[in-house]
């Protein structure tokens, strides 16, 4: 597994990356926010180490960068850090730091948390690997979703656009923000594409494609169908 630390203090970021590494884990340590955001165009770390006061962009600026971009919002990120305030680990914890650790730390304590979170983000995801809504079921791992019980075959966009109302029940999607979630923000085409990839997702959802429920002037949800 892959871990990146962010610490511009060199001998604490060679401790940690050289124990991680005596542990199996594939350690990279970077100096500043500037390498990291380099790094991450080609390449993903299963967690991220993080302190907060560093020399390019504050810690917690890059917690919100991470956590508000949906290629990198469920990478789990650790604090590492000297703030050891309250409200300074409530705020990190509030914007989806998985868990925080002050300086000086024990390098036992510090390895043994990283395993913590790696198990318990293990769980989710397995957890997260099956959707159902009604007598729709997606596997997420095997790709496939299922109505009624029998596999129905989607083009990649159909299966991206009914992922994207699985993940979100109940909560309505403009057709803006299907564009930017289906088909990327650099996509130039019409909200009219968003129309007929709905009506034959409609038609392949056969029974359970009256779920996905029209809310004229804003867009699109997936609800309840009524007895």
């Amino acid at each position: 597994m892959k871990i990146w630390c962010i610490e511009d203090d060199e001998n604490i970021n060679n401790l940690i990356t050289y124990a991680l590494a005596s542990q199996g884990f594939d350690a990279v340590g970077f100096g500043c926010y500037a390498q990291f955001e380099q790094q991450i165009k080609t390449d993903r770390p299963d967690l991220v180490m993080l302190d907060i006061m560093l020399p390019d962009t504050d810690g917690i600026t890059i917690l919100k960068n991470i956590k508000n971009d949906r290629r990198l919002e469920d990478i789990p990120v650790i604090m590492l850090t000297a703030k050891n305030s309250e409200i300074d680990i409530v705020k990190a914890l509030d914007l989806g730091a998985e868990d925080y650790i002050t300086k000086p730390f024990g390098i036992l304590e510090m390895v043994s948390r990283v395993k913590a979170v790696l198990r318990r983000c293990e769980k989710k995801e397995k957890a997260q690997e099956q959707l159902s809504f009604g007598n729709i079921v997606m596997d997420k791992e095997r790709h496939t979703v299922t109505v009624c019980g029998r596999q129905i075959d989607f083009t990649l966009k159909e299966y991206y656009l009914l992922k994207l109302f699985m993940e979100n029940p109940h909560k309505v999607f403009s057709r803006e923000h299907i564009m930017d979630s289906v088909w990327g923000e650099s996509y130039v085409g019409e909200s009219r594409t968003v129309d007929m990839h709905i009506k034959t997702l409609r038609q392949k959802l056969g029974t359970m494609g009256d779920a996905i429920v029209t809310i004229r002037g804003v867009g699109y949800k997936l609800e309840d169908i009524e007895k």
